[in-house]
Parts: C-alpha cells; sequence; structure tokens
C-alpha cells in the first residue's frame, strides 16, 4: 500500500463551536487506515476561548479521540507559556516534532518528548517527518522573547539527509511559516511532502513537484496525500458525522466555565471569514473598534483584522464564548496619544499591501473617523474634518500592536497613556449594553477605491 497523509492544522478556536471540531476528528477517523499518517502542522492547541480558561488543555479531548501520529508547535501554541504548553506536549498521545526552536540552549520541549524529526511506521513504509516554526514568532506571540530560531528551511535541509540515513522512506516537512519558507522547504530541501500550516490562505499545489498543503483555519478541511502518485484530495469536515465524545467534552466544558450565557442577539448573521476579516470595511471588525471607542472614550480606535479570529458567523443568540472567541488573546486595551501626523502613518500601515508577507487589501478596521482614498493614498478624517498633523488624537489599541513591529511600527509602547481591561471582556461588555449592531458606515474605502 502506498502511504497516505491526513493532514490538519490552525484548528485554533474550532473547540469552542464543539460540533465542528467533533467532525474534525470524524473525519479522520473515517480516513485512517494501517497506511495513513496523521500530522498536525500547528496552532491546533489555540487561541481560543476554551484554550483560554485551560491553557490548551482542552486540545486533548480532540487528541486522545484522533490519536495523531504526530504534531510540531505552531506560534499559537505558546500563548499560555512555555510550561502550559510543555504539559500539553507531554500528556498529549501523539510525538512531536520541532527542529529550530531552542532555549536556554536546547531544543524547546526536549524534557517533555520533543525530537528534531521522528520516524514513523505505516504501512509498509518509513515515514520521516520534521517540524520547523516561524523565527517570527518572537513579534507575533507576547512571551517568547527567549526563544531562539535557526532558518527553518536551514533545519529541514540539516534533517532531512539524516532521517533518511535513519531508514526513512519518505520524509515529510510540518512547515508553520510564512509562505515563502514554506515554499522554500518543498523546493530546496529533497521533502517529499510539505504540510504547512500558519497562512489561513486554504489550497494545495506543488512546489517543482513537490505536494503542498495548507488546510486553512478553524479545522475546515483536511488534505490527504498519496506519498508515491503525489496525489492530494481535499476534504470538507463539516460533510463528516462528528465524533460524539469530543462534543460532549467540549460542551462540558462550556457549561463548566460558564461560557454559554446568551448577552446578546443577531438577526442578520455577521460572518467571520477570512474574506470579509481582511477585505475592506465590515461589520464585526466595526463592532470591535465601537467597543474599544466606547470603554476607553478614545477618539478613535483601530482594531488589526489578523487580532480577529475566523469562525462560523455570529447568528441569533451570541453567547459569551462567541464573543470571546472573536478575540481570544489576554491582552489589554491601550489608549494611545499621537500626533495627525503619526496618526497617518498609522492609518497608512492599515493597508494589508503594507504587512510584510500579506497581500490583503484592508488589515485595520476602525471607529470615530472616516478614512478617504485619496491621491494614491489614505486620508483619516476625525469629526467630519481632516486630521491636524501637529494636533494630539487619542487612539485605542490592543496591546499588542504596541509591542510588534510587524503591523502598525508607528505605533510602540512609548505611545501609551492609559491601560483598560482585556479585549475580550471589554468586547462582551459592550455587547451586553449596546447589542451586535454595527452596520457598514463608509468608514475606510473599498478595494478598488484603494487603487
Amino acid at each position: 500500500m502506498s502511504p497516505r497523509l491526513l493532514h490538519y492544522s490552525d484548528v485554533e478556536n474550532a473547540y469552542d463551536t464543539p460540533d465542528r471540531v467533533a467532525r474534525v476528528a470524524g473525519l479522520l477517523a473515517d480516513r485512517r487506515g494501517p497506511d495513513a499518517l496523521v500530522a498536525g502542522s500547528g496552532d491546533n492547541t489555540g487561541p481560543g476561548v476554551l484554550s483560554l480558561v485551560a491553557d490548551g488543555r482542552q486540545s486533548l479531548d480532540f487528541f486522545e479521540a484522533v490519536d495523531p501520529h504526530v504534531e510540531t508547535v505552531g506560534n499559537h501554541d505558546f500563548d499560555h507559556g512555555f510550561d502550559a504548553l510543555r504539559a500539553v506536549i507531554a500528556d498529549a498521545p501523539q510525538r512531536w516534532t520541532l527542529a529550530n526552536v531552542d532555549l536556554d540552549g536546547d531544543r524547546f520541549g526536549a524534557d517533555a518528548g520533543v525530537e528534531a524529526g521522528v520516524l514513523v511506521d505505516v504501512a509498509d513504509a518509513t515515514v520521516g517527518v520534521v517540524g520547523v516554526l516561524d523565527p517570527a514568532t518572537t513579534e507575533m506571540t507576547p512571551g517568547t522573547g527567549a526563544l531562539e530560531f535557526d532558518n527553518p528551511v536551514e533545519a529541514v535541509a540539516r534533517e532531512t539527509p539524516r532521517l533518511r540515513e535513519a531508514g526513512a522512506d519518505y520524509v515529510v516537512a510540518l512547515a508553520h511559516t510564512n509562505d515563502g519558507d514554506a515554499r522554500a522547504i518543498a523546493a530546496e530541501t529533497g521533502v517529499d511532502a510539505v504540510l504547512a500550516g500558519h497562512s489561513h490562505h486554504q489550497h494545495a499545489t506543488a512546489v517543482d513537484g513537490t505536494p503542498f498543503t495548507r488546510p486553512g483555519a478553524t479545522g475546515a478541511y483536511v488534505y490527504e496525500i498519496d506519498l508515491d502518485t503525489g496525489a492530494v484530495t481535499c476534504h470538507d469536515t463539516q460533510a463528516a458525522d462528528p465524533d460524539p465524545a469530543v462534543a460532549a467534552a467540549l460542551h462540558d466544558r462550556i457549561a463548566a466555565n460558564d461560557l454559554d450565557e446568551v448577552v446578546a442577539h443577531v438577526d442578520e448573521p455577521v460572518s467571520r471569514d477570512r474574506e470579509r476579516r481582511l477585505g475592506g470595511e465590515w461589520r464585526l471588525g466595526n463592532f470591535v473598534a465601537d467597543a474599544y471607542r466606547w470603554k476607553t472614550g478614545a477618539d478613535v480606535a483601530i482594531q488589526n483584522g489578523g487580532g480577529i479570529r475566523e469562525g462560523p458567523p455570529l447568528s441569533g443568540d451570541v453567547t459569551v464564548a462567541d464573543l470571546i472567541s472573536v478575540s481570544p488573546f489576554e491582552e489589554p486595551v491601550v489608549v494611545t496619544s499621537v500626533t495627525g501626523a503619526a496618526l497617518r502613518s498609522v492609518v497608512a500601515e492599515a493597508d494589508g499591501r503594507a504587512v510584510d508577507g500579506l497581500d490583503d487589501y484592508w488589515y485595520g478596521h476602525v471607529s470615530g473617523m472616516r478614512v478617504a482614498a485619496e491621491d494614491g493614498g489614505y486620508e483619516p478624517y476625525v469629526d467630519g474634518h481632516r486630521v491636524d498633523d501637529d494636533e494630539r488624537y487619542t487612539l485605542a489599541v490592543p496591546n499588542y500592536l504596541l509591542v510588534t513591529d510587524l503591523e502598525f511600527p508607528t505605533l510602540t509602547e512609548d505611545h501609551a497613556v492609559e491601560r483598560h481591561g482585556l479585549q475580550y471582556e471589554i468586547i462582551v461588555e459592550y455587547a451586553r449594553e449596546h447589542g451586535l449592531d454595527a452596520p457598514l458606515e463608509g468608514r475606510i474605502p473599498d478595494a478598488a477605491g484603494a487603487d
């Protein structure tokens, strides 16, 4: 029999919709066989509501049902700290591989069982698996500054011959990296397949003849790859029968933490898909930015698109869990003081094309201002007036934007003047008092208007 790979990735907040992740488990059980290797390429412990309350351990309900062969670490798997992740790794049934990340001079997680590469016997073959993580993790995930990274492409190139010498008939890379590095791994390292995560752009292709898959986010798809022929099949997990034990375990966790309280009602569903999140003005983006401005009293507010997570639409009765899952990060909302000139720079940086590695149109959602496309750029208006370069404005943002250079680099911690509650607590509080109605108002230009 030809070995097959079953690839899932970036399950993230699917745990907060138990039937959704239960269908991922059901699909994997249905497609599994003695010739199949089940592998995850990171961000499969969080972020999400249950991840917040369980330090990522809700993923064990899924892992124990699926019994994967191997997993690598994603940047969001570090959301709850090194010790919490090591505890999940130690208790999970699968093996873990991470070849390019050290902590205090040793491979991260080595004491919990993390290996540079692993060998897995499936059918009549031995498959070597090596996992790598994006070095930009230290910029994206607070609390990871102590990690040290090797170049992921070089790490896979180093590990591949070692695995072949140890008996691997095939070598597969689990690449929780940016698209450029993942494609370079496929083209330059001699692996037989690249199972990629991190980017939520779901697709499959071949790079110089090497199968390359990205399942996207929230457990919507699982890819199946035939290692002999290179044939790739995409499975829609939501067409699968849910694993009842996984669904029950996660429903119990939600109820035990009082996350099923209804706080708002939505008549017209509010989309949470990737195209709306990063494609222009968006009802949910407006709602989140409005919540920040309402709570802080700031002149204006900005929410980065990447800080709002994908998921099923918000519709009907909306619960605490639904709203926390919108932005499930333990980050305060911070009021900054900026000049009009700085605010203009921040608005320019909200164009996704200004973000390294991001091709989407709009990466920022705003409240308290209107952004116009003028003279080949963007012009912010506050209270109907074009901003004055020398005047000062208060701007509410997630704290993350002050500590990363990847997004909105104009903003720094020096701009902070007030700190408020956690993002998701403010969102829930705002919904309780004002509901979830945030209509489209022309706050930002559409994609055509930006050209």
